[in-house]
């Protein structure tokens, strides 16, 4: 069956200037260019453009994912909320070229500081956030502590070629509820009330939510997952398939 008449000259011209290479034009090469350009859109709707990483929406589709994963297996996940120090003296001495090349580096900066199954995005402005899947309290500070200690210690080269500039981040993290329903807005807001302490704190440190403890014994673990005979005597589950 032959594909319709379309005009893809703008989703084309958008993509080259995106630095996509697509299949040329011509005749039989229409079903696998018009493939080629729908799949190339729909990474490029969930790019942020000034620095390739995930954007707020495939951002937060990516903590859907693991919130959800946290509600029904119990796999802990920590959100970290990271902003710039002090970005718009930058902007104002160095001009928002400048501003652009400082974030451009603290991406590059998060994104190869990072694991390989954690998720960088950048939220809008000076503002990142980071997912870490499978990550409990006894981790989470120290790779919040590593991306910050890698930011602070890099040289960002301005557009000018002559001037470097050295910048720090604030950051707040908070703990996906285990095995509690909740809401990405939440798990957020939570974040970001660490992060708007560390920046009343002075800034250049990251704070995460404390989490309680709580220990379980073998004998209560016995009891939550054996079922009791009606003699009395205690079963495993799998035995009483």
């Amino acid at each position: 069956m032959s594909l319709p008449t379309l005009r893809l000259d703008h989703a084309r011209a958008l993509l080259r200037q995106a630095g996509v290479a697509l299949p040329e034009p011509g005749a039989g090469a229409g079903a696998a260019e018009l493939q080629a350009i729908i799949d190339a859109l729909c990474e490029l709707s969930e790019r942020d453009p000034l620095t390739g990483l995930p954007n707020r929406r495939a951002f937060m589709a990516r903590l859907a994912q693991e919130l959800d994963r946290s509600s029904r297996s119990g796999e802990v996940a920590l959100l970290l909320m990271l902003d710039i120090d002090h970005f718009k003296a930058v902007n104002d001495r160095f001009g928002h070229l400048a501003g652009d090349a400082v974030i451009r580096a603290v991406a590059d900066t998060l994104k190869s500081h990072i694991r390989p199954m954690d998720t960088v995005g950048r939220l809008g402005g000076e503002e990142f956030g980071v997912v870490f899947p499978n990550c409990g309290p006894g981790s989470g500070a120290q790779l919040a502590e590593r991306l910050r200690a890698a930011v602070e210690a890099a040289h960002v080269p301005l557009p000018d070629g002559v001037t470097a500039l050295r910048v720090t981040v604030s950051g707040g993290g908070a703990y996906a509820p285990a095995w509690v329903r909740s809401s990405i807005e939440h798990w957020m807001e939570r974040a970001d009330r660490q992060l708007y302490e560390a920046k009343r704190q002075g800034r250049n440190r990251v704070l995460i939510e404390p989490v309680a403890h709580s220990e379980v014994s073998a004998e209560e673990k016995e009891l939550l997952f054996a079922w009791p005979e009606a003699d009395g005597l205690i079963i495993d589950p799998a035995d009483a398939i």
